[in-house]
Order: structure tokens, then sequence, then C-alpha cells
């Protein structure tokens, strides 16, 4: 636990007490009845999620595919009993990263608490003799207020790590709208939960059935069939990052002064497009486009790129091919969407004096729009050969003053709201010199001397 922050292995110890204080059993007869479905539950679970995350699914394994088994032992069996099903699959499933033992720990920990929190929900709620007597519309409701105690308790407990691990202050996770805030988080991890419950409801009830727990267990081919299809979609998924960051690392390679500007670029555009309130889907086809605006500099000589002084004309016109070149190097690769548009306009200007194509207005495309003002920002604010960087203030009211002739003022607006409500925090790169007092030169929002954006 040495690689966690103080206050995260306090969490995880805290955690995990908790998770031993959940397995005390409660007073039971003499001759219990739950150790055999107990035993049976961990193993199928220990084994299902082994074979699962070791599967060779890319960098991102799904987690939790076999949850249907938690719960089904949260819908059969006391509090206690349920939470040992999770114990063994969690610490015997692979981990991938380090430190792998608190890794383990908080995983256990996290699980054993979620189906105690479930199975004692289902309990209070009536859920056991619904169960027992097959009655659907109580069984369901039982099991509806189980899940959402089951998912309420992840939700919970990932934010908490989550923010632990980062060394975010508590009180920015209450205003953020990033990854850390769980009113976010819920709703979408609900859904999928939910599905999960009623495979875990389908089981509980053929286990009481007639046909016994053989017939429970067929509710887990279909659930392996859904693992397969979700293992392939991670490995495309995969791919992608892969295609984007190679291309990412040839731009950073030939022109070192700029390296992490790509990335900066795609977390500004990221951050506009939230706060447009644009959907998930649309906010990360934008941060590819922000990542990827200057691919094409890739077939930009590296001595125009490099050059401490004013260009010529000649080299200016050469400068300016780099978003034509960038559009041909990705308009094969279907899954960038609207960033495509963005690699090739991003340097349009409002009132139609950009370039490649003078478009101007809503002729613009939107991601462009986006991908401009966020170009701007960390142009500014970054130093590079030819310019050293500027406050983000300074570079906050240069995009106000610009904005309506060169920005979309939409754009400008948002990064601004944004940027004021969480700050801007940047990887820092090796090639990043601190913000210094500099005063901006005549044409502040350029690339560099004698280029047009």
């Amino acid at each position: 636990m040495e690689a966690l922050p103080a206050r995260a292995r306090v969490c995880v110890a805290g955690v995990a007490l908790l998770a031993l204080l959940c397995l005390l059993p409660l007073p039971i007869p003499a001759a219990p009845t739950w150790w055999w479905p107990a035993a049976l539950l961990a193993a199928l679970y220990a084994g299902c999620e082994r074979l699962a995350r070791s599967a060779p699914i890319g960098a991102a394994n799904p987690g939790g595919t076999f949850y249907p088994v938690l719960l089904a032992g949260a819908f059969l069996l006391p509090p206690h009993a349920a939470a040992l099903v999770a114990l063994p699959g969690a610490l015997l499933a692979p981990v991938d990263q380090r430190p792998f033992l608190p890794r383990r720990i908080w995983r256990a920990g996290q699980l054993v608490l979620a189906v105690w929190a479930a199975s004692r929900v289902h309990r209070a709620v009536g859920g056991r003799e619904a169960v027992a007597d097959c009655d659907m519309p109580a069984a369901l409701g039982a099991a509806g207020a189980a899940v959402l105690a089951f998912s309420l308790v992840l939700t919970l407990l990932d934010c908490a790590i989550l923010t632990l691990t980062s060394g975010a202050p508590l009180r920015r996770t209450r205003r953020t709208s990033g990854p850390t805030a769980w009113w976010r988080l819920f709703p979408r991890s609900l859904a999928p939960l939910t599905v999960h419950g009623l495979a875990g409801l389908m089981m509980a009830l053929l286990w009481r059935s007639p046909y016994g727990p053989v017939a429970a267990l067929l509710v887990l081919l279909p659930m392996g069939v859904s693992w397969w299809a979700f293992a392939q979609y991670h490995r495309e998924r995969a791919a992608h990052q892969a295609t984007i960051r190679a291309l990412v690392q040839a731009v950073d390679i030939k022109d070192g002064y700029t390296r992490g500007h790509s990335e900066r670029v795609g977390q500004a555009s990221m951050m506009i497009a939230r706060e447009l309130g644009m959907d998930d889907e649309r906010v990360e086809v934008l941060r590819f486009a922000g990542i990827l605006h200057d691919v094409g500099k890739l077939g930009v000589p590296t001595r125009l790129l490099t050059k401490d002084g004013p260009l010529t004309p000649e080299e200016r016109r050469v400068i300016e091919l780099h978003p034509e070149y960038g559009h041909e190097m990705v308009r094969g690769i279907a899954f960038l969407g609207e960033a495509r548009a963005a690699v090739l306009h991003h340097h349009e200007r409002l009132d139609g004096t950009g370039y490649p194509y003078g478009l101007a207005g809503n002729q613009i495309p939107e991601s462009a729009r986006v991908v401009a003002v966020a170009d701007a920002f960390d142009a500014m604010t970054s130093t590079r050969s030819y310019s050293r960087a500027r406050p983000v203030p300074v570079a906050l009211e240069e995009l106000q003053r610009c904005a309506g002739a060169h920005f979309d003022p939409r754009m400008v607006a948002a990064l601004v709201r944004v940027i004021g409500r969480l700050g801007w925090h940047p990887a820092v790169t090796a090639d990043d010199a601190p913000s210094a007092l500099v005063p901006p030169p005549a044409t502040p929002v350029t690339d560099r001397p004698g280029a047009r954006r």
C-alpha cells in the first residue's frame, strides 16, 4: 500500500474492516442450510470472473461481468452468507496494475459491502418470502430495491477512492461534473446493474423451483454471450486508442517544442463540449478532434515547425497546408466521425479570413469551432520556441476580445465558464516552462510569428 496516499490507505483499511464485520454470522439455526449454496455460488463466481478477466481483450477488461451470481446470492442467502460469495472471486481475480495487494483488498471489501447491503435491503422489503413463493410482482420490487442498494454502494465507494487517490479536494468533487461525481455515475451504473439484477432474480427463482440449481446455472449462458460481445467492443476500442496514440506520438517526435499540446487541446475541447451539454459520445469525438488537430504537421518540414524567426510568405503557405494533410491522413478512419471535419477546418475564422477554404460563420463545422478555441488557448498558455507562455486569465481575455471575428462566442464563453469553475490543470510535460508575465505580441492569437490561424 506504499504507493497510495495516506488517506487512501485509511479508506482501504476502513472498507476492509467493515467487510469483515459484514461476514460475521447473525444468529442462525444449529444446522444451517446456506453453506452449500454459498460455497457453490462463491466457486462459480470466482471461476467465471477469473476466466473473464484473464481473457485477452485489451487494456480495458470488463469487470463485474458475472454480477448476476452475486445478486442471486443476495436474493437467496442471509446477508453474511451472501457477502461471502463475493470474497474468493475478488481476492483471486487477476490484477494488472500496481499496487496489487491494496487493489485486491479494496475490490474484495467493496463487493462484500455491496452484496451485504443488497441482501439486507432485499430481506427488509420481503424479498426472501417473495422468491420462496415465486411471487413475481413482489420479487421484482424487492430485487429492484436490492439492485439500487448494490449500485449505490459500488458508486459511492468508487468515487471515494478515486477522489482520495487523485488528491483532489473533497469539496471540488461536489462541484465538478468529472468522473468522481457520484450523481453522474450512479444512473450510468444502474442501467447495466438492473439487467444483472433481472438475471440474478431469474437464477434465484429457478433455484427455488422444482428444477433446482442446475436450471439456475443455465441463466449464465446468455451472460457469457453478452460478455463475449462486450469483449469484442473493447478490442475495437483499444485498437482505436492505439491508432490515435501512434499518430500523436509521431507529431510529438517531429515537433518537440509542442510536445503535450495535442493532449491539452483534447482536454480543453472536451471541457468545452461538456460545458455546452453535449452527450458523452460526442464529447469523446471532440476529444479525439483536439488530440488529432495537428496531425497534418507530419507533412510539414521540421525546420519550419521549429523556426525561431518570422515565416516568409512561401513558408507560411506550406504551414497552411497542414489541415489538408491531416484530413487526408484521417479521412479513412470511420470512428472519428465529425473529428475529421475539425482537423480540416480548425484554422477557419468566423469572419471568413481563415484557411484552408475561407469558411465563415456557421459554414464552419461546430467541432472545428470548438477545437479552434481550445487550440488558441493552449497556444497562448504554453511556451514555444517562438513565444513565452501567458497566464490563463490573460489568454481568456484575449479569446474574449477576438470572439465574434475570429472565434465562436459560444465556445469562448463555455471555456471561460468551465475554467472559472474548475480551473486549468493540464498535464505538465518536460518541454513546458512555467507561465511568465511576458507582454503578449501584437497578434496574440497566432501559433507563431508570420502564420495566420
